[in-house]
């Protein structure tokens, strides 16, 4: 994917179910590293990104632009330096970057811009000549582990195919910087412009976890056309949460000339999983992406659409974003929820599982709940008190249980253990029906995906999904399916574009529902049959 982005003095725009056992001991974090799929600060706290990208390299005078980000509550800023492809930041410039984050008490997220589009983008720079780069600036980043991370290349390989590949070049690169003495967090892009749409880097990314001899590696992921779908967005997430990876929509925005991403739900769903994400971009985007900018000529008075999108919208930057623990953010609250009670499994497929629990209590509030295997791995985050797993295995024994979060990062004990075993998958061309909601208010929600999948060994041509309302709940919209209701079974049936679907395949529909007010009940007992 092209983040595209115009240089003052260039012509031409360019864009910009398992846990790892490492096999030799980490080294111990001092600074911001990773633990499973979340991100923590040097002293344990949690740490969610929540920010924006800003293009120094080309625009070096706007450091105004430090202290606009941070008034609009971001606590991370991505920003764009430059090795030799364009003017190259030095390493008192770097340290003058550093600087600038801490005064304005953001987390630096250092990225070099220069491998954007490798293989495919004429004048691109290796991971090899990226990592080379981060040695030369040593001397800045030395010493600021709590405040730095180190972003190792912009989408470091375009579409064509090079050798090495996407996984050795990462690799060697994260083997070379630790030899080199720098022992940040490092957060690695994917191939193909960041979108990773031939799953490269989700296909590979244990592997370069457990390459890094600090364990100490974080997967980006730059959501655009490819990411049009809830369905798309969801499957993506889902299988970095099931490897216990971790992961951060590293760009994103609210529209591009290689589609429409769909920034609802990714916004919707980082904020339910606990996921970072920072929108592209803060300002002087050119190229024909000129709407990406959030600020017009770098004035934070004068937000565009997709700033007050980003910043100011449902499940933006100032509604979820909290301040990092270095700076003092997360530290007036120390006490944690209390446990949730017992889960209920429902609804139980070959390959997911509906689970509710009475709900847990705090002194300032709960703010979400995250669902864990008896192993520790991680299964799914909500807002609510109930959750639909997806990705499970077939025919396996679960046992699972709840904590619960509030906004400073505390986390409960764990509620007691639920026991569910999974369907078997195959069969003779059946289906499942699985239901998510991505978003809610008082008095109504949205079911989006409601995700078909074909389990059967054969090709199936139709389906039909049931599920229950709540009482006094009243159907308002629905897409991708054709939707009767009869009391308060509603029936959504394929239309003719998307009700063929070959073994393993699937679809989608969304539902638009009103229930009364102050009731945050939601549906359950999705059924599938031809």
């Amino acid at each position: 994917m092209r983040s595209l982005f115009t240089a003052p003095a260039l012509a031409a725009a360019l864009v910009a179910a398992s846990l790892i056992v490492p096999g030799t001991a980490a080294r111990a974090a001092t600074g911001i590293h990773v633990s499973g799929t979340k991100i923590l600060e040097g002293n344990g706290q949690e740490f969610v990104m929540r920010g924006t990208s800003h293009a120094h390299t080309w625009y070096p005078a706007q450091t105004k632009a430090f202290a606009d980000i941070k008034s609009l509550k971001a606590n991370t800023v991505r920003v764009v330096l430059s090795g030799g492809r364009w003017s190259a930041n030095s390493a008192s410039d770097v340290a003058g970057v550093v600087s600038l984050c801490k005064q304005n008490k953001l987390i630096c997220v250092l990225e070099d811009h220069d491998t954007t589009g490798y293989g495919e983008q004429s004048g691109a720079y290796t991971l090899d000549q990226a990592a080379d780069y981060w040695i030369s600036v040593k001397s800045a980043l030395a010493g600021q582990e709590d405040y730095v991370v180190v972003n190792i290349g912009n989408e470091p390989i375009g579409n064509n195919a090079t050798t090495p590949g996407w996984a050795e070049a990462t690799k060697a690169a994260i083997a070379k910087l630790r030899a080199n003495g720098i022992h940040h967090a490092l957060m690695v892009d994917a191939p193909a412009w960041g979108q990773d749409w031939q799953n490269v880097m989700r296909d590979n990314a244990a592997s370069v976890l457990a390459a890094d001899p600090d364990k100490n590696t974080i997967f980006s992921v730059h959501m655009y056309g490819v990411y049009d779908t809830a369905a798309e967005i969801t499957s993506y997430l889902d299988a970095f949460r099931t490897a216990g990876l971790p992961l951060v929509i590293g760009e994103f925005g609210f529209n591009h000339s290689d589609g429409d991403p769909d920034e609802d739900t990714i916004m919707a769903q980082a904020v339910s999983r606990g996921l970072g994400y920072l929108g592209w971009s803060w300002s002087g985007n050119g190229g024909g992406v000129e709407y990406l900018d959030q600020v017009t000529g770098f004035d934070v008075t004068r937000l565009t659409s997709w700033g007050q999108r980003l910043f100011n919208g449902a499940d933006g930057i100032a509604a979820t974003a909290r301040q990092a623990s270095v700076y003092g953010g997360g530290t007036t609250d120390p006490t944690p929820p209390s446990a949730p009670g017992a889960p209920a499994a429902s609804n139980v497929t070959s390959s997911g599982a509906t689970l509710t629990w009475p709900a847990a209590t705090d002194n300032v509030g709960v703010t979400g709940y995250d669902v864990y295997t008896s192993a520790g791995v991680p299964l799914g985050a909500t807002a609510t008190t109930s959750i639909t797993l997806t990705g499970l295995s077939p025919s396996t024994a679960y046992q699972v249980h709840v904590k619960a979060r509030d906004a400073a990062g505390n986390q409960s004990a764990a509620s007691p253990t639920a026991s569910f075993t999974t369907l078997a998958g195959g069969g003779d061309g059946g289906c499942t029906a699985v239901g998510t909601v991505q978003s809610q208010w008082g008095n109504g929600y949205v079911l989006q995906p409601v995700t078909v999948t074909n389990t059967g060994t054969t090709a199936r041509n139709g389906w039909t999904v049931t599920f229950t309302l709540p009482a006094g709940h009243t159907v308002t919209g629905f897409w991708n399916a054709a939707v009767t209701v009869s009391g308060r079974t509603v029936t959504a049936r394929n239309l003719s574009y998307n009700g063929t679907l070959s073994p393993g395949a699937a679809t989608a529909f969304g539902v638009q529902a009103g229930r009364p007010d102050g009731d945050t009940s939601v549906p359950s007992g999705y059924t599938c049959a031809g």
